[in-house]
């Protein structure tokens, strides 16, 4: 017993590793709500073609029926009470030899089905994109809090330099009161980065369905390889993503689903021929079979021919027509929706080595600009603002570096998956972007 409480004790006293890109994906693939709901989605999808099969399939009933009559029987001046019982057993077979309307609707429901596989396979995508992006957006947020927080203690230190100038006579108030100034707009900076990140943080909770801290994540590494995209030709990429795309391919399946939906409502003009057979035990199921029993077995065909529904049909037909064309105008405007998307991401995918390398010089150039300025003003050439504007921009090289290193990987991302290539391949790639660190 103590050396089992003993192991316990090293168990919850060792570090806890930091939540990896991949397991926090198993954790979505469990706990995620919509996800979870697309597996439901995808379930109820999946059944429309039994549902649609059951009606080309033939149908068996039976029926019963026992009751207790009390009548009475007049014939001329005569009356006769009767009181008995009388019972009915009924089996039926009906089997479909000709039903355009029953075929139309098996049809529809394998395009229900196969409809219902596309959405899945496209929440499937989307849960790795939402996942990455909430993971990117709250590791970004924690990125800005440490850059607000630099800026806050270089200001800091600038505003004691400052305070110490002015008691030796050396400074002006002026130089104070600006400095005091940035320092403000600071913190105010510090506390919406703060927001940002316990915002994000939740979001990413709500994916994985666990509570999770800043320090549970595995931070980016400085760097990274920045590739253009493979294949390098947009045009390459928009035949993928015409041809792979779940979600186009979901629409194409509602085009089909909808003409179906038209050869359903014209069969209501179409006759139906049915194979009918019966097995029949009553007895004085009816006044005139009054203590008798008959035992009928019958097959035969049943032939039922449309003439006139008050216009319904040809209504219906209309109604069904139209909403086949809406479903093809949807899909033209979602291909060209997704076209422009995938275009987008595309020219960030393929600017993002130029614009992360011009960053990185930009932060370079600031630095070596902040130690100019700062010695310049102690020579009298510069003032104490110069020095202000120098950190700012800085600061703003170094944020705007960050969101191009977490915007290449985001972008890439969203090409994949709007090219309909995305793989859980694509995610262990990105996984190992990111450092592997004890919490």
């Amino acid at each position: 017993m103590r050396a089992l409480c003993f192991g316990l004790f090293l168990c919850l006293a060792s570090p806890a590793y930091a939540l990896g890109l991949l397991d926090a994906y198993a954790l979505a693939l469990r706990n995620d709500p919509t996800f979870q709901a697309a597996i439901a989605e995808r379930d109820a999808g999946l059944e429309s073609q039994a549902i649609g099969r059951a009606g080309l399939l033939p149908r068996l009933s039976w029926s019963y029926s026992n009751q207790r009559n009390d009548s009475q029987v007049t014939a001329g001046e005569q009356r006769v009470d009767r009181d008995y019982r009388s019972y009915a057993s009924v089996l039926s077979l009906q089997q479909p030899l000709f039903d355009y309307a029953a075929w139309a609707d098996y049809r529809q429901g394998v395009a229900r089905t196969l409809l219902a596989d596309e959405r899945f396979r496209g929440r499937s995508q989307e849960l790795a994109v939402r996942l990455f992006e909430a993971y990117s957006q709250a590791l970004l947020s924690d990125e800005r809090i440490a850059l607000a927080r630099a800026q806050r203690r270089a200001l800091v230190e600038r505003l004691q330099l400052n305070q110490r100038l002015v008691r030796a006579g050396e400074g002006t108030r002026t130089d104070e009161l600006e400095t005091e100034a940035r320092l403000a707009l600071a913190e105010a900076e510090l506390i919406q980065a703060q927001d940002d990140l316990d915002i994000a943080l939740r979001a990413l909770e709500a994916i994985v369905g666990e509570p999770l801290a800043h320090s549970d994540l595995q931070p980016l590494l400085d760097d990274f390889p920045i590739q253009p995209p493979q294949p390098a030709r947009f045009e390459a990429w928009r035949d993928l993503a015409v041809a792979g795309n779940a979600e186009l391919a979901a629409q194409r399946r509602a085009v089909e689903v909808a003409a179906q939906g038209i050869e359903k409502q014209r069969a209501g003009h179409l006759p139906t021929l049915s194979l009918v057979a019966s097995s029949r035990l009553t007895s004085s199921d009816s006044e005139s079979a009054y203590n008798q029993q008959y035992d009928t077995d019958s097959i035969g065909i049943q032939l039922s021919v449309p003439l006139f529904a008050g216009g319904g049909v040809s209504a219906a037909t209309r109604q069904a027509s139209a909403a086949h064309v809406q479903a093809g105008f949807e899909l033209d405007a979602q291909t060209a929706e997704l076209l422009t998307r995938l275009r987008q991401q595309f020219n960030l995918c393929n600017s993002a080595a130029a614009r992360v390398r011009a960053y990185r010089l930009a932060v370079s150039a600031a630095e070596t600009l902040v130690q100019a300025t700062r010695k310049s003003v102690s020579g009298g050439e510069r003032v104490n603002l110069d020095v202000l504007d120098a950190e700012q921009q800085l600061h703003g090289a170094r944020r705007d570096l960050a969101e191009a290193r977490h915007g290449y990987l985001r972008a890439w991302l969203q090409l994949r998956y709007l090219g309909g290539v995305l793989d859980e391949a694509d995610l262990s790639r990105l996984a190992g972007y990111f450092v592997a660190k004890q919490g």
